[in-house]
């Protein structure tokens, strides 16, 4: 693990492996860099992979006031700049972190080769806005505490729990979430709606569903996935947290669709 600042932000990051392939690996909101910790060393086989606590997450510098999807993707530009990775990288993003790579994608075209996504967070339906976010002020105001009953029980489902230990773990590390900070993504993503750029990608995309994902269903996660041209659909017996539930699973998912695309 290493710090950096860039542009006056602070973020952790990690980057391991060799070879001329970059994987960049993107967690959900509320987990951290640790989240692909069953993953991420199986891919260092390969290619070189960069996985980071975004803004606002883990170890990274905590944010306050507006934050923007924009800001997120510029995030990992910087940090690909900055290391000297020049080309096109692959993506792979889970929940929140899935629209990150899916906007990166939007924004970058000339620097992505191939984006895999679980349950990607590309917003909240207006009907649902007024009440995430009272919901969030609340989680603001009285901490992590106050939504971790809700957030485990729709987000990892109690048939995923049969290693007691990695659910106890996950939980524990998202009750240290800086509120504030995990109010303010939450607010970021109330306020965004990246559907109407979904159409104008042009890399291969794998769009994940988990079938015990009570957050963000795989009809939800599948309707992203129609709405980008030529994007393959998977629904896997996974929940929303998907990265460090099911890590093996994850992982053959994400290896085949890239051997497939050649990225």
């Amino acid at each position: 693990m290493d710090f950096i600042e860039l542009d006056g932000v602070g973020l952790r990051y990690e980057l391991s492996g060799m070879g001329d392939r970059t994987l960049v690996l993107v967690h959900e909101m509320g987990g951290s860099l640790e989240s692909w910790d069953d993953v991420a060393p199986r891919f260092t086989e390969s290619r070189r992979v960069l996985r980071y606590d975004t803004r606002g997450a883990g170890m990274s510098q905590k944010v306050r006031g507006q934050l923007g999807i924009d800001t997120m993707a510029d995030d990992i530009t910087a940090l690909l700049d900055a290391l000297g990775i020049a080309g096109k990288v692959a993506l792979a993003g889970v929940a929140v972190g899935g629209a990150i790579a899916l906007h990166f994608a939007a924004r970058y075209p000339e620097r992505t080769s191939a984006v895999a996504v679980g349950s990607p967070a590309t917003g909240v339906a207006p009907d649902r806005r007024a009440a995430a976010l009272e919901r969030v002020a609340k989680i603001e105001t009285a901490g992590m505490a106050f939504a971790v009953a809700d957030s485990m029980l729709n987000g990892y489902a109690p048939e995923l729990r049969g290693d007691i230990r990695r659910f106890e773990r996950y939980r524990a590390r998202w009750l240290g979430n800086d509120p504030a900070s995990y109010a303010t993504i939450w607010r970021m993503l109330a306020g965004m709606d990246i559907r109407g750029e979904l159409a104008r990608l042009r890399p291969p995309v794998l769009v994940i569903g988990g079938s015990l994902d009570r957050v963000r269903p795989p009809a939800l996660a599948k309707a992203v996935a129609n709405e980008i041209p030529g994007a393959r659909f998977i629904e896997i017996p996974t929940g929303h947290y998907m990265a460090v539930q099911t890590p093996d699973l994850i992982f053959d998912c994400i290896d085949a669709f890239l051997r497939t695309v050649g990225a």
